[in-house]
């Protein structure tokens, strides 16, 4: 590391140029900036673990009332989410016990879903759970580990050893099947969620607009429905018609004697990929409506949340190439709200007619990026 100490140097001749702040500014105790750094960093976690037991809350009544669309993303689960401070990120372990009153020898309960098997057997947060049938739960990668053990075991009975206020107990759970797909709480201000080949992903900023929990299952709803539709199959087959239509546009010409380098390829594998973009977005939106209402959510009024999407991001106000408007999203829920209203009415199944509808606006021309919400 030889030119550390002449970049130094250097660097401290330039600042010497530099302006400076004219305001004789207070000294800041370094203990004291530790010290509300840790009640910061501890406040956040706090934060996070009750906004990611209502997500987790919502997602299961989604998993399990829709476990016949999830085809492949099928799995055994009590709906329980457990961790130790090993367990989680290196940037967590100093503070995660003290922020949330969890030991670091035995994984400790910190989600357990409303009207889930482990909520009806009497499991609570808090809970330290050690063992499934007698097999100690590991202190490194807890999650993960139940997730896998769960879905070998399927919906026999598992023995679960409890420990509460320094009492063990064991606790009988029956698993049930539900959706897998993994559903990922992230804090991201950006007010969006999104849906990957392999996961689900909700940004805070998009919770934060749900005001109520039929709200946030829209959200998870509309993601679901993305999964099980295919919707990003569906894309990229779009995007290879498309660049395999511009292709033979590129060949035609270099047989004249020009090249295009491949520019028609590039620029209908673009079009391709916008295909239809926005109408998977109101399918996903209309499907995952439905989700919603299986799960026993009353949806009257939900369509608020567009109006609040429209406040928090203009830019969705307005036309694109890949999201219909704010405004067509709330109509569009009003009405497959009486749709589903209709159907209780008439003690019809909750099934969505999967039919494409017609977009009412042009889009401007903005590419669409990602399949996000």
């Amino acid at each position: 590391m030889r030119w550390v100490r002449p970049f130094s140097v250097a660097m401290a001749v330039l600042c010497a140029a530099c302006a400076m702040p004219e305001s004789r500014l207070p000294d800041l105790p370094r203990d004291a900036v530790a010290a509300e750094q840790r009640a910061q960093q501890i406040a956040q976690l706090r934060q996070y673990y009750a906004e990611l037991r209502r997500v987790d809350a919502v997602a299961f009544r989604l998993r399990t009332a829709n476990v016949a669309d999830c085809k492949d993303w099928v799995s055994a689960q009590i709906g329980l989410y457990a961790v130790t401070p090993r367990s989680l990120p290196r940037r967590y372990q100093s503070y995660t016990a003290e922020a949330l009153g969890i030991g670091w020898t035995r994984p400790t309960a910190i989600s357990v879903a409303g009207d889930s098997p482990a909520a009806k057997a009497g499991i609570r947060t808090g809970d330290e759970i050690t063992a499934l049938n007698g097999e100690l739960i590991p202190v490194w990668g807890t999650a993960g580990w139940m997730r896998r053990w769960l879905k070998a075991n399927g919906t026999k009975p598992v023995a679960v050893n409890v420990r509460r206020d320094g009492d063990d107990r064991v606790i009988t759970v029956t698993p049930v099947m539900a959706c897998a797909i993994p559903i990922t709480y992230v804090v991201e201000a950006e007010a969006n969620a999104s849906a990957s080949d392999t996961k689900i992903t909700i940004n805070s900023g998009m919770a934060a607009l749900a005001y109520t929990d039929a709200q946030l299952a829209l959200i998870i709803g509309h993601e679901m429905a993305h999964a099980n539709l295919g919707h990003l199959g569906k894309q990229r087959w779009n995007q290879l018609v498309g660049t395999a239509g511009g292709a033979l546009i590129d060949v035609g010409i270099l047989a004249g004697g020009v090249s295009t380098s491949g520019a028609f390829a590039r620029q209908f594998g673009k079009f391709g990929a916008r295909a239809y973009s926005v109408n998977f977005e109101r399918e996903a939106d209309y499907v995952g409506a439905y989700y919603a209402a299986r799960a026993g959510y009353d949806l009257a009024g939900a369509e608020e949340v567009w109006r609040r999407m429209g406040m928090a991001s203009p830019a969705n106000i307005l036309p694109n190439y890949s999201h219909p408007v704010t405004a067509a999203r709330f109509v569009q829920l009003q009405k497959v709200t009486a749709e589903i209203a209709e159907k209780k009415r008439r003690h019809q199944p909750l099934v969505p007619e999967l039919k494409y509808v017609t977009v009412e606006h042009d889009p401007a021309p903005e590419e669409a990026t990602s399949m996000k919400f």
